[in-house]
């Protein structure tokens, strides 16, 4: 069953979406972990999230932006120039950092140079960068104009019965990917770090029922297996910069180490909050969305965040922490720079990885640095 999810996360233009597309239904990317993807699963929409694995060359995107960006949102740009983007319905753009509020103004920019580079349906979705009373009304309004504008744009009627059908069903999903964080915890379990980030990926690309399924039916499989013997392998944690690279955790276990745990915009970490179900839906979504201080684009919330991962530290048995951050990402590369003091202080080893965004990584440079790093944790 893992295979299915590593296949996923690994393709921009997978099967599945062409099913879907096949049965006439509507597919919208998004950018930003903040949005509710509920809303869109209330409308019978697809909601995925947009992904810049694949690119090869930057030669659109550097057209539209300067050379001191994130690549990330520069992978985006030159993929939907490339075309490789055109089977979407609609796109939504969020201010996740700087870098990514541009990508609505180049993205834009580039609609009018490449013909299929930008979808009919085409959003700005603004976060607030803090939790308090007003900013989670701010929100709240928010959300209420993006559903106005789907039910505008794609002729469909979001409920409120609808929605608390999708956050149920969500849910669902969130447990089991808490059950799957809690068993890959353990020792002895036949799961590799590879194989959770995938699911954990796959969860932004799927149907979610599917994903429920598939993600239920693979853990069974795994408390059918027999326990493996201790490895003795170091057990590593990966934080950072948005990550969907499963390349990068196959280049920590193939030189002998197991990622247990992630703390990255893709995976765990944003699924790790259940919406609640027994207010009203709009006003849940606000709250759970906005209120867990889980990105460095979140005002004042590093105590809490720090808190979060020492915590994790711990209750994974930790022995080495690995951070990576995409090179000119101010907040994680500031961000690190402090979790690194303290990871230290509190007798926890740690490296930080400064790199370009996926498909575009130096992967030997990277190779020789994590060898050192775990060496170093092994002596």
């Amino acid at each position: 069953m893992s295979k299915e999810f590593i296949e996923i996360a690994t393709k921009i233009n997978y099967p599945l979406l062409s099913d879907w597309k096949s049965s006439g239904k509507k597919i919208v990317g998004y950018t930003c972990s903040f949005l509710p993807p509920e809303i869109f699963h209330a409308a019978g929409i697809l909601p995925i999230r947009l992904r810049g694995i694949e690119t090869e060359s930057l030669n659109i995107a550097d057209a539209y932006y300067g050379p001191f960006v994130c690549t990330f949102p520069k992978c985006l740009l030159q993929l939907a120039g490339e075309g490789k983007y055109s089977f979407l319905d609609g796109a939504v753009i969020s201010t996740g950092c700087d870098a990514m509020r541009r990508l609505d103004e180049c993205w834009r920019s580039a609609g009018k140079d490449y013909p299929n580079a930008i979808p009919s349906f085409f959003y700005y979705f603004d976060i607030p960068h803090k939790s308090d009373n007003h900013a989670l009304k701010w929100f709240e309004d928010e959300i209420k104009l993006l559903i106005k504008a789907i039910s505008n744009n794609f002729g469909v009627n979001i409920s409120t019965e609808n929605l608390q059908k999708s956050i149920s069903i969500y849910n669902k999903g969130r447990r089991l990917l808490l059950e799957l964080e809690n068993l890959r915890m353990k020792e002895g379990v036949n799961i590799t770090g590879e194989e959770a980030f995938a699911a954990s990926i796959s969860a932004n690309l799927m149907p979610r029922e599917d994903f429920n399924k598939s993600l239920s039916d693979w853990i069974s499989d795994i408390n059918s297996l027999p326990e493996l013997k201790v490895s003795g392998k170091k057990r590593i944690m990966l934080i950072g910069s948005v990550n969907d690279d499963i390349d990068l955790v196959r280049l920590i276990e193939k030189a002998g180490a197991l990622v247990v745990a992630e703390n990255l915009c893709f995976g765990i970490r944003s699924e790790k909050d259940i919406v609640r179900e027994d207010i009203e839906p709009i006003h849940a979504l606000s709250y759970r969305y906005l209120s867990n201080s889980i990105c460095p684009r979140m005002f004042g919330g590093y105590l809490e965040r720090k808190g979060y991962l020492l915590e994790k530290v711990k209750s994974a048995r930790i022995d080495g922490v690995i951070m990576q951050n995409i090179r000119f990402c101010d907040l994680h590369s500031s961000e690190n720079g402090l979790f690194e003091r303290d990871l230290e202080d509190a007798g926890i080893p740690s490296i930080r990885l400064e790199k370009e965004y996926g498909p575009l990584t130096e992967t030997g440079r990277l190779r020789m640095r994590i060898d050192a790093f775990l060496e170093r944790i092994s002596k």
